[in-house]
C-alpha cells in the first residue's frame, strides 16, 4: 500500500458550516400560589465559529483534501428559569503560514494568512434566539412565543499554499531537480529517468553552516508554462514567496534543440510571463557532470552563462560533486534575502463597518401587484419567526412596519391582497399583503394569539 503520509497537496475546496442558533424558550414562571409569575424563558446559545488559525507546524493542506467537511456547534435552546442555552462549540483549523483564502464560487481572495497566530473567521455562528423574557415590553408583558436562531453560515472556501520555500529550483523536466533536493537534504522525492516524475513540489532542508533554508523543487515547466501548458502555471505561484532561483540545468539531455543556455532562456520566458520575479537573485547550476560528455559541454557554456551576471556551479547530483559549494552560496543568498526582507508581521484585518444610516431594505415591483423586500435586516427577522404561532407572525409584522416597509409598500403602488417576497426571489417569503395598524396591546388575545390573524 502506497504511503501518502508525506504527500504534498498545497490546493484544496473546503466545505464549512458554523454552528446554528439555539431557538429562544417561550416559558411562563410557575409556582405555588403564584400560576403566572411572567415570562420567563432563556435566549438561545450561539452557534460556533469555523475559525482558520496560522500553526507553524503545519506544513500541508493534506488533512482538509482527506476530510473536506467541517462543521463547529450548533447552540443549545433556552429553556425556562431564564436559563440560556449553552453556545455552540467553535472549530479552529491549522493551516500552514502562506495559506490564501478565497471564496471558490468567486474566486475573490477572503485573506492571505502570514504570521504564526494569525486567525480568521471563515464562517460565522448563528445568533441564538431570544427568549420571551427579553421580548417582554410594556405592551407585551407576558409573550407568548420566542425568536427562532439563526442559520450559521455556510459557504465553500478554497485554500491555496504558496509554498514559503527560501529556494526555488527550477528547469525542464527530467533536469535534475528532485535528485538534487535528494542530495542536499534527508528529502526523499520520487525519481525516474521521464519527464514530470515530479507531479507536486519536493521540499527539503538544507544546513549551510549556521544557515538552515528549505529547498523547492518547482515541477518541470515547460514552454508556454506561463499561459497553463503542462504542468507549469499550476505550479509557477510555488516560486512566488521563494527568496532565491537556482536555475537546474541538464547538461547531458539528448533531446533535439536543447542544451543549457537554451533551456536557460525559455525558463527565464516563462518566469517573466509569469511575472513579479524579476527582482529575485539567481545562479545556475550544470547538473550532471558526472557523465563526461555532460562535463564537457558544462565547462563550455559556463562562461556564457557568467556573461549573463549569474554564478555558475558545476556539479553532479548522482556523485555529489560541488554539492558543498553550491549549499553555501545558496545559504548565503538566503541569509542577505532574510536580513533584507520586512519584519513578517500577522495578518492585519480591516474590518470595514457598514455605514451608518445607509438604506436597510428596498422595495420593487416584480409584477402588476407583486413586490420583492430585500434587506440583511428583514431577512434575518423573518428567519427567526415561527410562522406556526400567531403571535409571533404579528410581532413581525410590527417589526417590518416600524421598519418602513408597510410605507415604502403603500408609496411602490401597493394595495391589499399584493403578494410581497422578503428575501430573494428563488427562495423568499411570500406573503399576501394587508395593510395593518399599528402594533398595540389590544391586538394581543390568548397567550400565542394575535387578533389581526385569521
Amino acid at each position: 500500500m502506497a504511503d501518502h503520509s508525506r504527500q504534498f497537496v498545497d490546493q484544496v475546496v473546503l466545505h464549512v458550516k458554523a454552528g446554528d442558533g439555539g431557538n429562544g424558550c417561550a416559558s411562563v414562571h410557575r409556582e405555588k400560589f403564584k400560576p403566572l409569575g411572567g415570562p420567563d424563558g432563556g435566549n438561545g446559545g450561539r452557534g460556533g465559529d469555523v475559525i482558520l488559525e496560522v500553526d507553524p507546524n503545519t506544513a500541508t493542506l493534506l488533512d482538509y483534501h482527506r476530510r473536506p467537511h467541517r462543521k463547529a456547534g450548533n447552540g443549545k435552546q433556552g429553556a425556562g428559569g431564564n436559563r440560556d442555552g449553552a453556545n455552540g462549540e467553535d472549530v479552529v483549523l491549522p493551516v500552514p503560514n502562506g495559506t490564501v483564502v478565497k471564496d471558490a464560487r468567486t474566486g475573490e481572495v477572503l485573506v492571505d494568512l502570514v504570521g504564526a497566530g494569525t486567525r480568521y473567521v471563515v464562517a460565522q455562528g448563528g445568533h441564538g434566539g431570544l427568549g420571551n423574557a427579553a421580548l417582554a415590553t410594556a405592551k407585551r408583558k407576558a409573550p407568548g412565543f420566542a425568536l427562532l436562531g439563526e442559520e450559521g453560515e455556510a459557504l465553500d472556501v478554497t485554500l491555496e499554499l504558496k509554498t514559503l520555500a527560501d529556494v526555488a529550483l527550477v528547469g525542464f523536466p527530467n533536469a535534475g531537480k528532485s535528485s538534487l533536493v535528494a542530495a542536499l537534504s534527508a528529502a526523499r522525492p520520487k525519481i525516474a529517468d521521464y519527464p514530470f516524475t515530479t507531479l507536486v513540489p519536493n521540499l527539503g532542508v538544507v544546513t549551510a553552516g549556521e544557515t538552515v533554508f528549505t529547498v523547492a523543487d518547482v515541477p518541470g515547466l515547460i514552454p508556454g508554462a506561463s499561459e497553463g501548458k503542462g504542468l507549469g502555471l499550476e505550479f509557477l505561484r510555488h516560486v512566488e514567496r521563494s527568496s532565491t532561483l537556482v536555475h537546474v540545468l541538464d547538461c547531458a539531455t539528448q533531446e533535439p534543440g536543447r542544451d543549457p543556455v537554451s533551456d536557460f532562456e525559455v525558463i527565464e520566458a516563462e518566469l517573466a510571463a509569469y511575472g513579479e520575479l524579476a527582482d529575485r537573485p539567481r545562479l545556475a547550476v550544470l547538473n550532471k557532470a558526472d557523465v563526461p560528455e555532460a562535463r564537457e559541454l558544462a565547462e563550455l557554456v559556463k562562461p556564457m552563462l557568467e556573461e549573463r551576471g549569474l554564478r555558475v556551479f558545476v556539479i553532479s547530483a548522482a556523485s555529489r560533486e560541488g554539492l558543498r559549494e553550491l549549499s553555501y552560496a545558496m545559504g548565503e543568498m538566503v541569509a542577505a534575502a532574510r536580513a533584507a526582507a520586512p519584519v513578517e508581521e500577522p495578518t492585519r484585518l480591516v474590518i470595514r463597518p457598514r455605514q451608518l444610516g445607509g438604506q436597510e431594505f428596498e422595495v420593487r415591483r416584480t409584477g402588476e401587484n407583486s413586490f420583492l423586500v430585500t434587506g440583511a435586516k428583514p431577512r434575518r427577522w423573518i428567519r427567526q419567526t415561527d410562522f406556526a404561532n400567531d403571535e409571533a407572525v404579528g410581532y413581525l409584522a410590527d417589526r417590518l412596519n416600524r421598519l418602513g416597509i408597510e410605507e415604502a409598500l403603500r408609496e411602490a403602488g401597493a394595495e391589499a391582497g399584493a403578494e410581497v417576497v422578503i428575501g430573494s426571489e428563488e427562495d423568499g417569503y411570500v406573503f399576501d399583503w394587508e395593510p395593518s395598524l399599528d402594533a398595540s396591546a389590544a391586538h394581543l388575545g390568548p397567550r400565542g394569539t394575535d387578533n389581526r390573524i385569521n
